[in-house]
């Protein structure tokens, strides 16, 4: 995804949140699936750690979308009769 007002958008390419949460999804297989020596755990363990923080940053953003969508529906528009 190439928007610049992406969450956590940087010169590195941020996943989409489909893309970040089923990444994350493999990273917790392969953690439970074991057979990984040590540093490869902690690889992954903080591969899943940013990837989790995007898909926080991503419903964040929806959250606030969400409530500002909600605001505008609740107030009164000035061609409403009183």
């Amino acid at each position: 995804m190439a928007d610049e007002n992406a969450p956590g958008a940087s010169s590195d390419r941020t996943p989409s949140y489909e893309q970040a949460r089923e990444e994350l999804t493999e990273v917790v297989h392969r953690l439970e699936t074991g057979g990984l020596t040590l540093e490869q755990s902690i690889e992954l363990w903080e591969r899943g750690e940013k990837l989790a923080a995007v898909c926080e940053e991503w419903l964040q953003g929806a959250r606030v979308k969400l409530a500002a969508a909600m605001a505008r529906r609740t107030e009164p528009s000035e061609d409403a009769p009183f």
